[in-house]
């Protein structure tokens, strides 16, 4: 075998249709692209939503919701999660480290969800009402 006379399997390949030769190929003239108008035309099309200069679907709705930039600085954590942690006193840092919260998290605060058995020092750290009711009767507390 050459590398000249590599060629790809009999039928693989398709002839390109090639238009605008002549009436006897079939598409010849206008070579299927109908008569006029601005999609005949070379170099002529629109964007993606275009409505022809009618106000696009995308800008007669409503605008709605708003969703902060901020929530990615924000975490929490549950009494649950800090049932299972084997440490008495909890910063952010340890949480980080126990992967608890995101990296990026710069507030945390922990919700009434689950139960809380063992006394937990939290530093640093905010919570509900409910919980910070849970953390005090396990006899914790926040800092």
């Amino acid at each position: 075998m050459l590398l000249n006379t590599i060629k790809p399997a009999a039928g693989a390949k398709h002839a390109k249709r090639r238009v605008g030769r002549g009436i006897g190929s079939g598409l010849g003239k206008t070579a299927g692209r109908g008569h006029k108008g601005q999609k005949s035309r070379a170099g002529g099309y629109h964007k993606v939503g275009f409505e022809g200069g009618q106000m696009p679907l995308q800008r007669r709705l409503p605008k709605r919701g708003f969703r902060s930039h901020n929530l990615k600085f924000n975490g929490q954590v549950s009494l649950t999660d800090l049932q299972m942690l084997d440490q008495d006193e909890v910063d952010l840092v340890m949480l980080k480290a126990a992967r608890l919260v995101g990296q990026l998290v710069k507030h945390v605060k922990v919700i009434n969800t689950g139960e809380l058995t063992r006394k937990v020092m939290l530093k640093g750290i905010a919570a509900t009402a409910g919980a910070k009711v849970a953390i005090e009767a396990a006899g914790g507390a926040l800092a």
